[in-house]
């Protein structure tokens, strides 16, 4: 018998595979509701097992009008690049060693030229302005998210 993290799971998943778009949003207080469970396990469900890792963008909203959106995106076919990356980036990266594989990406066609400026302002230490050694544990959460986007087009 399965548990009902499994369930919910499959739900969204059916429901992003029908979308067009790739992309489903949801009320967490309905889809709890449906489920006869408490919100915290949808959050749970969602942090989980839908992480950029796996290929989903999470965006949500709190509030009265709340919402959590899911988009799906296609990783590069290319699965060494891929690899490149993950252990490139790691959980955390210094900024030289960013910069290092901007350019890669940059030269290699990946990354157009502004793509690729975008990139190292938003990874500059200029930019960040926390203490080490979050900020590299941020840059790296940054162009993980920002690389996956860009290169799931």
């Amino acid at each position: 018998m399965r548990n009902i993290s499994d369930i919910i799971e499959q739900y969204l998943k059916n429901i992003l595979h029908e979308s067009p778009e790739g992309t489903v949003e949801i009320q967490r207080n309905d889809l709890a509701d449906q489920f006869s469970c408490v919100p915290s396990q949808i959050n749970y469900v969602i942090s989980t097992r839908f992480t950029l890792e796996k290929g989903y963008v999470v965006e949500s909203k709190r509030g009265g009008g709340g919402y959590i959106r899911i988009q799906r995106f296609e990783l590069p076919q290319n699965v060494a690049l891929y690899a490149h990356l993950n252990s490139t980036i790691g959980k955390d990266i210094d900024q030289n060693s960013a910069e290092g594989l901007i350019y890669q990406l940059e030269e290699a066609r990946f990354l157009t030229k502004r793509e690729a400026c975008l990139l190292r302002a938003a990874v500059s230490r200029e930019c960040l302005t926390v203490n080490l050694p979050y900020r590299d544990e941020i840059r790296a959460k940054l162009m993980k998210a920002m690389l996956i986007s860009l290169l799931g087009k």
